[in-house]
């Protein structure tokens, strides 16, 4: 297969994942109402995720807390993966998989929102995440891999995909973070 060919490929690949959006978007609103209602009622949204993930989770609590595209009053939302010395005391005292659901047992209270992001729903941390917030009564969300996962078995929302490559996962992941931020900035 030449490198052109193999281009085209691909592009056939994201776009037969991406279909997979329009057919979610009842998951997608789903989503937006847990996140809307528990920003209403005055609670905060909390977010994590590893690699890739982590970057996405950051992306959505900054525009979240700044603004999306318009202005609005800011939202209040913290990501978990964002703070380097939590992460490294946490997982050198607690062990790396105790590494979220520290921080979601000492920042998360009833009625915030935790959003986990996973390629594949099943990395120990976002599951022991998930498993804290519902002890503390936290909704839980999950942008997560592909359906039946641990971590989507703690959800109270959970939007899933079948991709071929994790790229994909995590660049439609992007895409419905920016479907949930248009939503919410119709919030302020």
């Amino acid at each position: 297969m030449s490198r052109l060919e193999s281009i085209q490929a691909s592009i056939k690949a994201h776009v037969a994942s991406l279909t997979q959006i329009g057919e979610s978007a009842p998951v997608i609103d789903r989503i937006v109402g847990v996140m809307a209602d528990c920003l209403r009622a005055g609670g905060k949204i909390l977010t994590c995720g590893n690699g890739g993930s982590a970057a996405e989770a950051l992306h959505l609590s900054e525009e979240m807390i700044g603004r999306f595209a318009k202005k609005r009053r800011p939202l209040p939302a913290i990501c978990l993966s964002a703070d380097p010395t939590a992460i490294t005391c946490i997982s050198n005292d607690y062990g790396y998989e105790q590494v979220f659901a520290r921080q979601v047992e000492g920042l998360g209270a009833k009625g915030d929102v935790l959003v986990a992001l996973s390629t594949s729903g099943a990395s120990g941390n976002i599951v022991k995440a998930l498993e804290a917030a519902r002890k503390l009564g936290v909704k839980t969300v999950g942008l997560l891999g592909p359906p039946g996962s641990a971590a989507e078995k703690l959800c109270d929302a959970a939007f899933t995909l079948k991709t071929p490559h994790n790229a994909h996962t995590q660049e439609l992941h992007l895409m419905v973070i920016h479907l949930i931020l248009e939503q919410l900035d119709e919030l302020a």
